[in-house]
């Protein structure tokens, strides 16, 4: 993992949601890194047979360094983090984290800004709002969840934000209308996406469609590596062979095989564990490497990536 881990004791847990828990972590021995709205940490979770490390966005002030704040929910398909996060982990306990890293960071040189979240997409948001309230930046609000199982903060959010809020919930069959958000857009507006992948691409196809310039749309997932195949990668310059399983990131297999890989997002979108492949066929499954790239065969990301061969040969 790359930076220096920190140690953190879980001050607060609160079941904001009855799939949302949000954990207050307090720094152990020392005053917690600055950061900057949109930043996210990952934490190590120690399970019985296999450590998880997942990406979880700050939601706290970005000038409160007491203290982090982060939201997990409990996923359908999870690989084992989340369920640690809501079954295991209990105030008192110690977790390790990252620094914080930034890869969604706002455009402060937009006009407006136009924030678009998903469910638990709005924890990054809420380190957000503080910001754009003390620069008096010229934004709006648009929470997408389905009642009180995603919408965790939609009260707190319409009080404090007022006409900048727009709650939008599914079970009461109400849509967000995002292609009017594009086509009435003022010169200079900024749009914002964190959610399910589903929600990213609609809004990013959207924007296609409606000339919205690709500069102007940014956004955030932190996707689980899904499933596949059973394959091996081996190290050229050293001949290690690692054996990666079918639920585990190649990235995951190579770090318990105690090689070290850069990384920072762990999602396929920082580019930092990106790695030369010199032989086999890869099932790109990343949002960093250009299409050129991936059709070239010769890099990977192996955070989300996996190995359509039996076998991939890479050099880190």
């Amino acid at each position: 993992m790359s930076g220096d881990q920190i140690t953190v004791v879980v001050s607060a847990i609160e079941q904001v949601a009855p799939s949302i828990r949000e954990f207050t972590l307090t720094s152990k021995d020392a005053t917690l890194y600055p950061f900057s709205p949109g930043s996210h940490v990952v934490v190590e979770m120690q399970g019985e047979s296999k450590t998880y490390k997942n990406a979880y966005s700050l939601m706290s002030d970005p000038w409160d360094t007491d203290a982090y704040k982060i939201a997990v929910r409990l996923q359908d398909s999870s690989r084992g983090g989340s369920i640690y996060m809501h079954e295991q982990v209990e105030v008192g306990d110690e977790l390790k984290i990252t620094p914080p890293a930034n890869m969604f960071a706002p455009e402060w040189g937009a006009k407006k800004h136009v924030l678009i979240a998903g469910g638990v997409g709005i924890t990054p948001f809420m380190s957000y709002l503080p910001e754009l309230m003390r620069r008096d930046a010229d934004f709006e609000l648009h929470y997408l969840y389905r009642g009180n199982n995603t919408g965790a903060y939609k009260a707190e959010l319409a009080q404090e934000l007022g006409a900048r809020y727009f709650g939008y919930d599914s079970v009461q069959g109400e849509k967000c209308d995002i292609a009017t958000l594009f086509a009435e857009r003022l010169l200079g507006t900024h749009f914002y996406i964190c959610g399910p992948e589903s929600l990213i691409e609609g809004v990013k196809s959207l924007a296609d469609e409606c000339g919205v310039p690709a500069s102007a749309i940014h956004y955030e997932e932190f996707a689980a590596p899904q499933p596949g195949m059973p394959f091996e990668v081996e190290i050229k310059s050293t001949g290690v062979v690692v054996p990666v399983g079918a639920e585990e990131s190649m990235l995951e297999a190579l770090e318990a095989a105690e090689i070290e890989v850069p990384n920072l997002c762990r999602g396929g979108v920082c580019g930092q564990c990106v790695c030369q492949v010199e032989e086999g066929e890869i099932e790109h499954r990343d949002h960093f490497l250009s299409g050129a790239e991936k059709a070239a065969g010769t890099a990977v990301m192996p955070c989300v990536s996996r190995a359509k061969s039996k076998r991939l040969v890479i050099e880190i």
